[in-house]
């Protein structure tokens, strides 16, 4: 029984943006499971969080251990499995190489170039972690979009062969405060942070590095809170939790409040509650 319940992995798809491409994330735990070998299209990006894996790769054979980064690249044969009797359990994405290649000045190739695929840098790999378990549990695009190709760009500049595109970006107050309004004005469905960009003739890495640099957060942090800050003047119209969470755009009742929580340190329902007894 035991062995059968590590045996598990779940697929979650999320999306870059409104109506923008996919993104694949898989969380999977496995005592026994050995993979045969294949290959991605993608790069393959992965944290290793529990046991150690074995994987066969370039000829060789590498072992990851817990809060290590494993980058495999796109086209090249490997397999995995458990490299102790314990088993392994690990969280990993499938980025498209253009998620990697964003904000970098390019290698020859137009491709970053790992040459070790296992990578000790805790910080990035703890921001990797956290943000996958996050979006695989409510898979928002805004989010995904705001997070993941961020991060992925940040793995590019620190490890790969690709230098980062550290060049002034002139107007970085005005590309926030443009991309801020859209938000607000939009924040039943938000526009994708790509069009943004397009928009205002920009890589999306650089409207994310303008607007993290003039508001100190990334743009779905701050559309959260922006909501956030609509739903307490609807909760203190009389308005409950699960209706106020549509009309201000969070996915649902349960989005609203992890959100509300990390704001205001209280649950819509316990705020709702504080001010109609004070009005009482």
């Amino acid at each position: 029984m035991g062995t059968q319940e590590r045996e598990r992995a779940s697929w979650t798809r999320a999306r870059l943006g409104r109506c923008g491409p996919p993104l694949d994330l898989l969380t999977a735990c496995f005592d026994r499971h050995e993979y045969a070998p294949h290959a991605h299209d993608e790069f393959t990006v992965g944290v290793t969080v529990g046991g150690l894996e074995a994987i066969a790769y370039r000829g060789g054979r590498i072992v990851s251990g817990p809060g290590t980064i494993v980058v495999l690249e796109p086209g090249e044969m490997h397999t995995g499995g458990p490299a102790a009797s314990d088993g392994y359990s690990y969280r990993a994405l499938y980025a498209a190489p253009a998620l990697l290649t964003d904000g970098t000045r390019g290698t020859g190739t137009g491709l970053p170039h790992f040459r070790e695929p296992v990578l000790d840098d805790p910080e990035l790999a703890c921001a990797l972690r956290r943000a996958h378990t996050e979006v695989s549990a409510c898979p928002d695009p805004l989010e995904a979009e705001s997070r993941l190709p961020w991060l992925l760009a940040a793995l590019a500049h620190r490890h790969s062969t690709a230098r980062a595109d550290t060049g002034a970006l002139p107007g970085a107050g005005g590309i926030a405060l443009a991309v801020r309004d859209r938000l607000a004005d939009e924040l039943l469905a938000p526009p994708s942070l790509a069009s943004l960009a397009t928009d205002l003739g920009l890589s999306r890495y650089q409207l994310l590095r303008a607007f993290r640099t003039t508001m100190g957060i990334p743009p779905y942090a701050w559309l959260a809170q922006y909501r956030v800050t609509r739903a307490r003047g609807l909760l203190e119209a009389g308005l409950r939790p699960a209706e106020v969470a549509g009309l201000v755009g969070f996915a649902d009742q349960a989005h609203l409040t992890r959100w509300f929580r990390r704001v205001l340190g209280v649950t819509p329902a316990a705020y709702r509650n504080s001010v109609q007894d004070t009005g009482r």
